[in-house]
């Protein structure tokens, strides 16, 4: 089998996406997911100018060739381009050897190691009451883990809260709106969120929260220690990674389950975070971390030091991401929980699945492949459109982590 073409498909069905989709010579086709949230567009050049050219003739079952060829070929490795790009081939020739092998990728990476993924979803509001409505609502609809954010008072904007509860999207403009942030606002009314959780839904629930890289790790230190009472399932991106080093601080501080790693791109990344066990989740997923190949090796050497997964699954992660993430949960041994953000029915009508929510837990199919295709013709009718997340200013106009 070889290669034979394989294009760029970019679509905006209410936010962007970028797709690849690989073409073989015996007619078996296969697609991955590219999109990088407001750089879409530096992926999708990187694929058709660098990518798409080197991939013509190759053969789609060396997967692990074809990997380190794209990485270690490059010579400029790593980054978010790069392992995005790299991941949308990673995901469409798993996709191709699965369907060639006439089962679901799950399967190919081992089997099923559970009978389904608990997903966790994301209840917001305003306010404590509002966001403690949107959990009820959560609960109604069967989820057994749900994150929960709210409004600050002071503050006439907050990461997480949005204004549509289900399709939460931040890319929200043009260009970048601003946002104004202030942590001592935020450390002195997050734990009262938790403790009216807490009070009015018991303890039958995983509640997790996310503080999007807003902290220093004393900060952090200082919000896990007053959410202990409460026993979260986690607290997500507590401070920013670049020095990963500052998690032994938030460590000493706290024995609140931390979790980290959505903007990962290698196993670089989060070598210290898991070699000195600094974290107990890693949040690297399929399209950011350079494709399932290299998600594996990043989940096995998690694994090794009590690390689970905890893949992130926002919307700005196509359906196809979601459907090849939930092949990789089902089988990972060390999973921990997989965050699931619904698509709008644009999304879902342009991005056909077999994967499916029930009772909290959800299942990728057992359609060969990743179970998740694209409709073409319809994603035609959604041109791109320019999107930028937003930026982060302290109250006195300082820049600050988004």
């Amino acid at each position: 089998m070889k290669i034979t073409d394989a294009r760029v498909i970019v679509t905006c069905p209410g936010r962007n996406f970028v797709t690849l989709k690989i073409e073989t010579d015996e007619g078996l086709t296969g697609i991955g997911d590219g999109t990088l949230n407001g750089r879409e567009l530096a992926v999708a050049s990187y694929l058709t100018d660098h990518v798409i050219p080197c991939l013509i003739g190759r053969d789609p079952h060396r997967i692990e060739d074809t990997w380190q060829y794209l990485y270690r070929g490059a010579y400029w490795r790593r980054g978010p381009v790069t392992m995005s790009a790299i991941a949308a081939v990673d995901t469409a020739l798993w996709d191709i050897k699965a369907k060639a092998a006439g089962l679901p990728l799950y399967q190919l990476l081992g089997g099923a190691s559970r009978t389904g993924v608990m997903v966790y979803g994301h209840a917001n509001g305003a306010d404590i009451e509002a966001a403690a409505d949107e959990v009820a609502h959560y609960i109604e609809l069967g989820y057994k883990a749900i994150r929960a954010q709210c409004g600050i008072p002071g503050l006439p904007s907050t990461y997480g809260v949005s204004k549509d509860k289900m399709f939460y999207e931040p890319a929200d403009a043009d260009l970048p709106t601003e946002n104004i942030w202030s942590t001592s606002k935020y450390l002195d009314h997050v734990p009262k969120l938790f403790e009216t959780l807490r009070d009015r839904f018991g303890w039958d629930h995983h509640l997790l929260h996310d503080a999007h890289h807003r902290l220093t790790p004393i900060e952090a230190g200082r919000l896990g220690k007053s959410l202990e009472p409460y026993r979260l399932f986690w607290l997500e991106d507590a401070v920013p990674t670049e020095n990963q080093e500052g998690f032994r601080i938030v460590r000493q501080h706290t024995t609140q389950p931390l979790a980290v790693g959505e903007i990962f791109n290698t196993i670089w990344d989060a070598k210290t975070l898991i070699e000195e066990q600094l974290i107990d989740y890693i949040r690297a997923t399929v399209v950011h971390a350079g494709g399932i190949t290299h998600l594996r090796r990043i989940a096995d050497f998690a694994g090794l030091h009590h690390v689970r997964t905890g893949c992130h699954g926002a919307t700005d992660l196509s359906p196809v991401c979601m459907g090849a993430a939930l092949h990789f949960d089902l089988w990972v041994p060390n999973f921990g929980v997989q965050e699931y953000m619904r698509h709008t029915e644009a999304t879902d009508a342009v991005f056909p699945h077999a994967y499916s929510f029930a009772g909290g837990y959800m299942h990728p199919g057992d359609t060969p492949g990743h179970g998740v295709e694209i409709d073409e013709a319809l994603a035609a009718k959604y041109p791109y459109s320019r999107a930028f997340l937003p930026v982060n200013r302290l109250e006195d106009g300082t820049m600050w982590n988004w």
